[in-house]
């Protein structure tokens, strides 16, 4: 990663990052919201700011470390209701506002912080890792001074009306995803098991295609009522959860990443981690996808079923040296450290 203190920030700040406390940071597993947080909060200490993670106390962190539980929700069901243990880690951050110069809250789902921004004078910016839709948006207007850095354009339109700071797309450590120029013979479907992200499209696609498919993603209600009918071990495989080391190794084997998206999302971060690996992806037009994607450049994205289907030769096609190249370019986690920094400042002046 690049940048100083002296060419970034112009002086150390001190900074607090509010996590989610559903898990630990960064997360063994599958958990987008808490990898960004890692990563952003490990750049900021590389920078020399003095950064305090609010977190669970199982987190891992060169920061400074607060948690007012042992372990997440997810591991504990003692911890309930989730919403409350969110608002008192916030709380945490909160009560010692004085001590930062800046709040950054990883809202989960909601942004409880809002609240906040009229009790205590330090600045608190909020970033929101869904696609939020015009109720809540409206909801949300009630506080217009509240900071708000999106994830990518379409949720800055999405989120019209609103305070809106900047844009700062998602960063991943690239040099962690390792470049495969030669791919095996399959197509890939990496992410949660629900109706939004499409895998009985994914599955679809495969078939039509008659190419072999490996479904990775914790095994839920709706994989075993919808999914699992139609894995049957030879064109249709499920190979369950997977940590980063397996992640790094199926993305770099695929053929290409099906993301048939049913439903608009403020970013995709498994399209870029696939593109890291050089790995081309094939993807519905639906949210961020056409903001990732560079068509002919690192895949291809389509406005229906049919029109991908006709697309994935080309797909295939894809320079995966290219594709790589480009995810370097665009989506190190360096150049989102860097944009936060001058988030930072802007609210801090």
């Amino acid at each position: 990663m690049t940048g100083t203190v002296e060419n970034n920030a112009g002086r150390r700040l001190r900074i607090a990052q509010v996590a989610p406390v559903a898990t630990a940071i960064p997360t063994p597993r599958c958990g987008s919201i808490e990898l960004i947080t890692s990563l952003l909060t490990e750049g900021l200490v590389r920078r020399g700011h003095d950064v305090t993670l609010f977190a669970t106390a199982d987190s891992k962190t060169s920061a400074k470390l607060s948690a007012i539980y042992r372990r997440g929700y997810w591991q504990d069901d003692g911890m309930w209701p989730w919403e409350f243990c969110e608002m008192m880690n916030l709380a945490a951050a909160c009560e010692r506002a004085g001590e930062f110069d800046v709040i950054h809250y990883q809202a989960p789902y909601y942004p409880l912080s809002l609240a906040f921004t009229r009790l205590i004078s330090t600045p608190i910016l909020h970033t929101v890792h869904h696609y939020p839709d015009p109720d809540q948006v409206n909801l949300w207007r009630r506080y217009p001074k509240a900071n708000f850095a999106a994830i990518s354009r379409c949720q800055y339109e999405a989120m019209s009306g609103l305070n809106r700071v900047g844009i700062v797309y998602h960063g991943i450590d690239t040099q962690s995803f390792t470049f495969r120029a030669d791919p095996e013979d399959y197509l890939l479907f990496l992410g949660r098991f629900t109706a939004q992200k499409g895998p009985l499209e994914a599955i679809e696609i495969a078939k039509r295609l008659g190419m072999r498919l490996l479904l990775a993603a914790p095994e839920n209600d709706y994989y075993r009522e919808a999914i699992k009918p139609q894995v049957d071990g030879r064109l249709i495989e499920y190979v369950g959860e997977v940590d980063h080391k397996e992640k790094n190794r199926l993305l770099g084997g695929a053929l290409a990443l099906l993301y048939p998206v049913q439903s608009s999302e403020p970013f995709g971060l498994v399209l870029v981690e696939a593109m890291a690996c050089g790995t081309p992806v094939a993807a519905l037009r639906k949210g961020a996808v056409s903001e990732l994607i560079v068509n002919g450049i690192n895949g291809y994205y389509a406005d229906d079923l049919e029109q991908l289907i006709e697309l994935m030769p080309r797909v295939l096609e894809i320079d995966r040296a290219g594709a790589r190249r480009n995810t370097v370019e665009r989506f190190d986690a360096g150049r989102m450290v860097d944009e936060y920094i001058r988030v930072y400042q802007r609210l801090i002046a």
